[in-house]
């Protein structure tokens, strides 16, 4: 019959996702740990925590990266985006003093375009060996009409464990700890909704130089994932708490952790802007204390421990490559203001 109908004449070719699954397959590859049981096309990905732990507790995330996803489609870069999508939730799960283990994506759009979609994973494979953790499954969903030509959405989903006896809760946070910050590479995945408002009127200067890094570079670089120097710092100094800096920016995710009845004193001259941050700031005329509740204002992680740690913890992580800096301590809190940057 002329007239039949197909699933690909109705816009969703199976061919290209089978394409798809084929191109992946060394991405993933490369994320395998010895837990992971099976491969890619069951119908649900297996982890063997086997004897690995004594006390296991599960510790879950999930995310997106937010309209930084525009940007990048936009720009056409999608080989990092992926990173960004892993980093914002492995980082998560990190807070609780947990591993992560595996990792899951979820990619649609309504039109699958083989060579995208493999980027996209290949950041996603490329985040998932950064933290350690197995990429064990995911689904690429192609649905016609529901995004325009070109766009996709993202999501990310992931698992951690840790001894319940390791479990970060912030109950060991007390007055006198101080905040140690760590580097941020820039806004990570957060605040791009207000990025993409400055950036178009300012005249889209993509190419603006910012100390040696174009514009367009500032903005997508990709989330750093700190997992594995935060494990590494765990088991060598007594941290009692710490905190991804996400939307919300400093000001509202550091005191998450704390205790009821403590609060944060942040010193807002040990909190240098880095440059994208400072031309955000002035282009888009963001007052100071919206750029504190925005943006990671170049703080993307934080660690809370005693004072007299802080030295040993910040020369740990620089053998990483992360710059940190005491940016102020736990005190009682006074009042309504639990958090003061001054």
């Amino acid at each position: 019959m002329s007239d039949a109908l197909t699933y690909r004449a109705a816009g969703v070719d199976i061919d290209a996702g089978n394409a798809l699954v084929e191109r992946i397959k060394p991405l993933v590859k490369r994320t395998s740990r010895p837990e992971v049981m099976g491969g890619l096309g069951g119908f649900g990905g297996l982890f063997n925590l086997g004897g690995k732990y004594r006390e296991p507790v599960l510790v879950s995330g999930t995310d997106g990266v937010g309209t930084k996803l525009k940007l990048a489609q936009e720009l056409g870069r999608h080989d990092t985006i992926g990173i960004d999508l892993v980093g914002m939730c492995v980082n998560d799960v990190l807070v609780q003093g947990a591993e992560p283990l595996f990792f899951l994506d979820y990619f649609a759009t309504g039109k699958l375009d083989v060579d995208t979609a493999t980027a996209v994973v290949g950041g996603i494979a490329r985040g998932c060996e950064l933290a350690g953790c197995a990429l064990i499954g995911g689904e690429t969903a192609e649905m016609p009409d529901m995004y325009p030509p070109g766009e996709y959405d993202l999501a990310g989903f992931t698992v951690g464990a840790v001894e319940r006896a390791d479990l970060l809760s912030g109950d060991a946070i007390m007055a006198g700890d101080v905040v140690l910050g760590v580097a941020s590479s820039g806004p990570h995945s957060n605040g791009y909704s207000l990025v993409r408002k400055i950036v178009e009127r300012a005249g889209r200067p993509l190419d603006l130089d910012l100390g040696g890094v174009k514009l367009a570079d500032a903005l997508m670089a990709p989330t750093v994932i700190y997992v594995k120097p935060m494990l590494e710092l765990l088991k060598a100094q007594p941290v009692h708490g710490m905190a991804h800096i996400t939307g919300g920016g400093l000001k509202e995710n550091i005191i998450r952790v704390v205790p009821d009845g403590l609060g944060l004193a942040l010193d807002a001259a040990s909190i240098e802007l880095p440059q994208v941050f400072d031309w955000l700031q002035r282009e888009g005329k963001v007052a100071r204390e919206e750029m504190w509740r925005t943006f990671n204002c170049g703080v993307g992680f934080t660690v809370i421990l005693p004072r007299e740690a802080a030295s040993a913890a910040s020369g740990l992580l620089a053998k990483h490559s992360l710059a940190s800096r005491v940016i102020g301590e736990v005190v009682k809190a006074a009042g309504d203001e639990r958090v003061h940057i001054g």
